[in-house]
């Protein structure tokens, strides 16, 4: 499965954006999608995931701003950010598991100006 990631920019705080993640080939529907964000010199960290059966879960730091949601039919999922606070920005990469096989996008950078 390749990823292909995109919707980064440069928003405003309070404003909002949206990712999008297409994967290649007709199997992303067997996968779990996640969406992972890095800041310079901090760790990857989950932001939100999405099971095969629509399933979402979330960073506590995101809950009530981000919204995780996949298409299977255009093999795409996609992360709705609303409420932007200068503390989102990072490069956000998302990833697609199925078992122990994991699979990255490369990022797409997001920067929120105060």
């Amino acid at each position: 499965v390749q990823l292909q990631a995109s919707g980064g920019g440069l928003v405003q705080a309070g404003g909002s954006l949206r990712l999008s993640c297409v994967g290649s080939g007709n199997i992303f529907s067997l996968h779990v999608v996640g969406w992972y964000r890095q800041a310079p010199g901090k760790h990857r960290e989950l932001v939100a995931s999405i099971t095969t059966s629509g399933t979402t879960s979330y960073a506590d730091s995101v809950k009530g701003r981000f919204i995780i949601s996949r298409d299977n039919a255009k093999n795409t999922a996609y992360l709705q950010m609303n409420s932007l606070k200068p503390e989102d920005t990072a490069a956000y990469y998302c990833s697609a598991d199925r078992g122990i096989v994991r699979y990255w996008g490369q990022g797409t950078q997001v920067t929120v100006s105060s």
